[in-house]
């Protein structure tokens, strides 16, 4: 009985060992241990919902193709982007990698470490010699003039106007206008000239009107359709280098500018002494103003929507000076994401800024290039008939404070000069007034003696 138990024990054992044998060649082999597959880079940039930020998203499937990045440019409308950019940058990490910011934004991103310092890199990266000097100081620098870049030039831009080139060109009312002032109906040359066309267009009864100037109250529009008018006709936000405001904000020339600008909002449709950006495309648009003043990016929809009905004029003179407000916005690299992606961004911005890219941006809708050859080319005034008023004014340009506080400098100068606009104070009390709220705001900003 032993023999027979120890036979059936080796025989199970055996099964056992050919089971197992089995049950293990018949089991999934695990696969040998290979790298994983690299995330695809890619690229966030955050700009204002408009034209350029579609042909920037275009040009950011060029650089995909060509380096294997991908971009996405996010659109935010305008009325909230600069309190969505500012409440990201607040996070510990932001979304985006490059934001497409404001001039009067660079003093607040420089000075609180939001934006990367790009001074050096841009030195060794980009040819910084070929950018227009205006937009480069503007947009760029801070403090201005210094030669700290904390962006690179994205889009320039200018206000300029939009006139009823066939209302100019009808043969009745050109000898109208010739009977009246001895001179031709032309788009104006200097602010009096404007004031003559404005006040011959204006007609009530026809619900026609001279002109819509931005008047609104929302964020800037007042102060850049003011400035000008304000720095034309001698004004000045105060002293670079000290920031004095007194003399300068109020200056004899300042409230006269006021003044003026008072006289051709009463040339405006009604609702013109709030006009912001879109109104005033929207009131050129259904026919009742002839000459319109906006940002240049705002033309290209006027072009494809009333073709040859429109033309385009750069900002009229005072007494020889021509002085216009600064648009535009630069390329800024979140200081709050990782160095690669930092690299990343920077990589895109010296690529976008290649004269054969700039080249393929300007075909885009208010793709304005800093390039200065191109903006100086006649094929780039040719292409566009915007273009050349905006070529024309780029040696023009000014800028509003950049200053950490420009927001608390910006809000008193929309309310105190709204005022005056409406008529709830003289130009002169205003802009004293003006003056004085500016002092304290700098003063206490630690800017201001």
């Amino acid at each position: 009985m032993a023999k027979w138990i120890a036979v059936i024990a080796v025989i199970t054992v055996i099964a056992l060992i050919v089971w197992i044998s089995v049950r293990d060649n018949m089991a999934p082999q695990q696969a040998p241990d290979r790298p994983a597959t690299p995330a695809k880079q890619a690229l966030t940039i955050w700009w204002a919902q408009w034209d350029p930020a579609v042909g920037l998203q275009e040009l950011g499937k060029d650089f995909e193709r060509e380096t294997g990045v991908a971009v996405t440019v996010q659109q935010i409308p305008w009325s909230t982007y600069q309190d969505q950019v500012f409440l990201n940058f607040g996070n510990k990490q932001t979304d985006f990698d490059i934001v497409v910011g404001d001039s009067q934004w660079i003093g607040r991103g420089a000075s609180k470490g939001l934006y990367l310092d790009l001074s050096d890199w841009a030195k060794a990266s980009v040819k910084l010699a070929e950018l227009n000097a205006t937009a480069l100081k503007y947009l760029c620098e801070y403090p201005t003039g210094s030669g700290k870049l904390f962006a690179l030039p994205c889009e320039t831009d200018a206000v300029a106007f939009a006139y009823r080139k066939d209302w100019f060109a009808d043969a009745t009312e050109q000898a109208a206008f010739k009977a009246k002032h001895n001179r031709d109906l032309a788009p104006p040359q200097t602010w009096e000239e404007f004031r003559d066309v404005a006040a011959f267009f204006t007609r009530p009864e026809q619900k026609r009107y001279g002109c819509a100037l931005l008047t609104g109250r929302g964020y800037d529009s007042l102060v850049m359709g003011f400035q000008n008018l304000f720095w034309a006709f001698g004004g000045s936000w105060g002293d670079a280098a000290t920031f004095a405001t007194e003399g300068h904000v109020n200056s004899p020339g300042a409230v006269a500018a006021l003044g003026f600008m008072k006289e051709l909002v009463a040339l405006s449709p009604p609702g013109g002494a709030d006009m912001d950006y879109g109104k005033v495309m929207e009131v050129f648009r259904n026919g009742s103003v002839a000459m319109s003043m906006d940002y240049v990016a705002f033309f290209p929809g006027l072009s494809k929507d009333m073709g040859d009905k429109v033309g385009y004029f750069a900002m009229p003179a005072k007494d020889g000076k021509r002085a216009i407000s600064l648009g535009g916005q630069g390329f800024s690299v979140s200081s709050k994401v990782a160095p690669a992606q930092q690299e990343l961004a920077k990589r895109f911005i010296a690529w976008f800024l290649q004269k054969n890219v700039q080249e393929q941006w300007i075909t885009k809708p208010a793709g304005f290039t800093a390039n200065q050859a191109i903006l100086v080319s006649p094929e780039f005034r040719a292409k566009t008939p915007y273009n050349g008023p905006l070529a024309d004014s780029m040696d023009h340009l000014q800028d509003f404070w950049n200053v950490p506080v420009y927001n608390e400098l910006l809000s008193a100068a929309q309310r105190l000069i709204g005022e005056a606009i409406d008529g709830k104070s003289e130009p002169k009390a205003a802009l004293d007034a003006l003056a004085k709220e500016h002092a304290v705001i700098l003063k206490d900003a630690g800017l201001a003696k």
